[in-house]
């Protein structure tokens, strides 16, 4: 890892190597710049309020959204159980505090500004990291911006229409007796919303994950091969804690892709280690 800094040079002067503080000057400004790119598209978010709450945040609690009108039609096209089709969510939303709308108002622009800017997010820690890398590391990792934004959002689209419904639906409708009434404050119902949709998408980002530790060593192909069976059962752990629903098929829905992505990483962690291998026996071929 200290090689990796020493390697980095001023762009300024690519001759001349930075000190450590430099490298913190340098990764500030990067994040200066990801914040405001951040904060402006929150900025917009904040502004379209009826988009991002009636149609976005409040999708998953409405019957006619997307995941349960799929369910319903998969349900009557192969004459499956007809609970698949929701008619009813039985749960209110309610603002218990006097600033708590426009502060949750603030918080989702924030989310959503997040999500929209997190490509340009890992487009500056791209260019901070870049100059510390060789020109074939750099040629090999050139699609790291596209790959890692790529997951991200896919396992944003996969918190959002498949975990987030199906968890609401049934977090909303659990009761342990008729004499309770659900009435979710809107602080509840937005966090459910952000952590389920934005965990998924962090935790899809594992490739890229992999593909970093292998190349500093922490990581290899032979080690994740061997713990297939521990790997498997975190990612349970996993899909358990990401669902609050407690029915198997849930559950499988979940870790099926999160497993398929850990056989992905081991693909990538085996190229890293076939191309540091082949760059090691030219190192040893030359001298």
């Amino acid at each position: 890892m200290s090689d990796f800094f020493k390697k980095i040079r001023s762009a300024t002067n690519p001759n001349a190597e930075m000190s450590f503080v430099d490298h913190l000057e340098a990764l500030r400004w990067h994040l200066v710049r990801s914040s405001a790119v951040i904060i402006t598209l929150a900025l917009t978010a904040f502004m379209y309020k009826d988009i991002l709450f009636d149609v976005i945040i409040f999708g998953p609690k409405k019957t006619d959204f997307w995941t349960y009108r799929k369910l319903c039609e998969i349900a009557n096209y192969y004459h499956l159980d007809a609970g698949l089709c929701i008619d009813k969510i039985n749960f209110t939303i309610m603002n218990n505090t006097m600033a708590g709308q426009f502060n949750l108002h603030l918080t989702a622009a924030f989310y959503a500004g997040f999500i929209m800017g997190f490509p340009y997010l890992l487009f500056e820690l791209w260019k901070f990291i870049k100059p510390g890398l060789s020109i074939k590391e750099r040629k090999n990792a050139r699609g790291l911006i596209f790959y890692g934004s790529f997951l991200f959002l896919t396992g944003i689209l996969f918190g959002y229409f498949i975990i987030t419904p199906m968890s609401i639906n049934f977090l909303g409708s659990y009761e342990i007796s008729s004499e309770i009434v659900n009435q979710i404050t809107l602080d509840s119902y937005l966090s459910t919303v952000a952590i389920l949709t934005m965990a998924t998408g962090l935790v899809f980002e594992l490739p890229i994950v992999i593909y970093f530790l292998s190349k500093i060593g922490i990581m290899t192909p032979k080690f994740m091969r061997s713990n297939r069976r521990i790997a498997f059962f975190l990612i349970i752990l996993i899909a358990a804690f990401i669902t609050p629903t407690p029915d198997a098929p849930t559950l499988l829905l979940v870790a099926t892709p999160l497993y398929f992505l850990y056989e992905i990483s081991i693909f990538v962690s085996a190229r890293v280690a076939k191309r540091k291998k082949i760059a090691e026996d030219l190192f040893y071929q030359n001298n």
